[in-house]
């Protein structure tokens, strides 16, 4: 199949703001979905959007003599994204909140938008210098920080480029680990590097929302070992149609709105979608 998704998406059931548009991320709809406001995930009168929107800010280490294979940089900036949901400074409420669950929130809140941008010598030292979190890979280095406003960036972070992440595997990426979360992309769509980290993020974000609390304490405590690769076109549409959280790009760059990009293969939601 082409960019598109076949039949219809809304949010992660589990989620807690299930039914309502996850603002391009979001799962293949199943028979005890609730329905939301609206038929499309979209629509460009939904609540969300009223709401002042936020970001979650990614930085990936590229030095133009050692830059980290496409792949590591992927699978980095997917763990960056659990390591900040699951970190306590993002977690709680009220008296008990963590210091970034408020920006977490507002964010949740809004469209979830990821932005990567890249740095390299100093401009890295400065960025590793304010508040967030450097998630490690083989090789690849991704800070990410708590959610700032759309319109809101730290100086620092805003005068990064978001162009020039374009990075390349040395050799085809093995067969994924069977047993640990594979991040399936579209084989269909070209995208940069910077796009395809901030999809991988979406797509680890969506398990996370559909996963139990004892599935999620099992997969940070093997660091969440997960895998990105990209499907076969064979098994693509299967893939999309399987149940298995879907992300679904609003379109505000590179790629048409609406299409699919990344499914979220994680072994306890196939689990359960057989029944297990």
């Amino acid at each position: 199949m082409g960019a598109s998704c076949p039949g219809t998406i809304r949010s992660a059931k589990n989620h807690r703001f299930g039914g309502w548009q996850t603002g391009g991320v979001s799962t293949q709809n199943t028979p005890d979905t609730p329905a939301g406001p609206s038929e499309s995930p979209f629509d460009d009168e939904s609540p969300r959007d009223e709401a002042r929107q936020f970001v979650l800010p990614l930085v990936v280490h590229i030095e133009k003599a050692d830059p980290p294979a496409r792949t590591d940089a992927l699978e980095t900036a997917a763990r960056a994204v659990l390591v900040m949901l699951s970190d306590d400074r993002s977690l709680g409420e009220g008296p008990d909140a963590g210091e970034w669950a408020r920006a977490v929130r507002d964010w949740e809140d809004s469209r979830i938008r990821k932005v990567v941008r890249r740095a390299r010598g100093a401009e890295w030292r400065k960025a590793e210098a304010l508040p967030g979190i450097t998630v490690t890979g083989t090789a690849a280095e991704v800070r990410v920080f708590p959610p700032v406003p759309l319109d809101g960036w730290p100086k620092l972070l805003a005068r990064l480029q978001v162009s020039g992440t374009e990075l390349d595997d040395p050799a085809a990426p093995a067969a994924p680990d069977p047993s640990a979360p594979v991040l399936w992309f579209n084989p269909d769509l070209g995208m940069s590097a910077g796009k395809e980290m901030a999809q991988a993020g979406h797509g680890a974000q969506l398990a996370w929302w559909e996963l139990t609390d004892t599935e999620r304490k099992a997969w940070r405590e093997t660091g969440f070992a997960l895998s990105v690769r990209t499907a076969d076109p064979a098994a693509w549409r299967e893939l999309t149609l399987s149940g298995l959280p879907v992300v679904r790009d609003a379109g505000f760059t590179e790629i048409a709105p609406g299409s699919c990009t990344v499914v979220a293969d994680h072994p306890a939601l196939r689990a359960r979608l057989r029944g297990d």
